[in-house]
């Protein structure tokens, strides 16, 4: 494949352009596959050069740009150049091998998990993150949809806001979604998970929630989806899997290192709010344990 050779330089900016390549238009995913296959070269580019070596317009080289929330072409290749001063440093993702030594499974699946959440870190916007803690520590309620995969982020969430004392549930059955999705209102927050992005009770639940007022905040891919195209504050994850997506492994880490980092920001703004209820809810959860009472 065309981007193979690049894998072990992926960030920040290509890390994003391999994450959102299939949903790219035809002649913007030309652009994107030349870079991908030719990121040294296209720092030292004109737009007009690109542009001809794709086999694509100028405006399809400057739109790619736009797509990627960069002011234009010139702050593309900037950061392309910052990508590559960054790789020796990056490692790659590695091919999972069924019927292979417990070593190579202990490694491959290690690096991809490391790699991934090394890769969100680079796609995942800090001004999102702080609109989206607020909204949540501003809620009423709190609804989190997730189905599969996803559900187990979506119940993770629930649990560290119960914590704290925060209404919030989490449903990963399609009529529990919509039924709850109904009765919520402006004061309350809608939370879809979608890896893809394409999940359809989560893209229904959230447009129910949204005709009834809710704010919509949405864990996806990076990129634009359907999910992502309801929310009102979007949360990205880049995880660029090989083959075997069993248990949608990588991603999931770091869908679950998002929740890690959303929690803790809302912890840090109500601080002496949520302190004592952690300390109570530790101390409960703690004289369950044997040999602590």
């Amino acid at each position: 494949m065309m981007m193979k050779a690049v894998l072990s330089m992926l960030n920040g900016c290509l890390a994003s352009l391999q994450a959102i390549l299939e949903d790219l238009k035809p002649s913007q995913q030309k652009v994107a596959e030349y870079i991908l296959a030719h990121p040294e070269e296209v720092v030292t580019l004109s737009v007009q050069r690109l542009a001809k070596r794709s086999g694509v317009s100028e405006a399809t080289v400057v739109r790619l740009a736009q797509l990627l929330n960069f002011a234009g072409y010139q702050e593309l290749k900037l950061r392309i150049a910052g990508d590559l001063t960054r790789s020796v440093a990056i490692g790659s993702y590695q091919e999972i091998m069924i019927g292979g030594s417990v070593e190579s499974i202990v490694q491959a699946v290690s690096t991809n998990n490391i790699q991934s959440v090394q890769d969100t870190v680079s796609v995942l916007s800090v001004e999102e993150v702080k609109k989206a803690a607020d909204a949540l520590a501003a809620a009423r309620k709190i609804d989190v949809y997730g189905v599969g995969a996803s559900a187990v982020i979506a119940s993770d969430l629930k649990q560290k806001l119960t914590r704290i004392n925060m209404w919030c549930e989490a449903h990963s059955d399609f009529h529990a979604q919509l039924t709850s999705a109904v009765n919520l209102g402006g004061d309350d927050v809608a939370f879809g998970i979608s890896y893809s992005g394409q999940t359809e009770d989560v893209i229904q639940s959230l447009s129910e929630a949204k005709q009834q007022g809710a704010l919509i905040i949405t864990l996806t891919k990076f990129g634009p989806s359907p999910v992502a195209d309801l929310a009102d504050i979007r949360l990205h994850t880049s995880s660029v899997e090989k083959s075997i997506r069993s248990g949608a492994m990588a991603s999931r880490i770091a869908q679950l290192n998002v929740i890690d980092i959303l929690f803790i920001t809302i912890v840090s703004k109500l601080n002496e709010k949520v302190i004592p209820l952690l300390e109570k809810t530790r101390g409960a959860v703690s004289r369950r344990k044997r040999g602590t009472e």
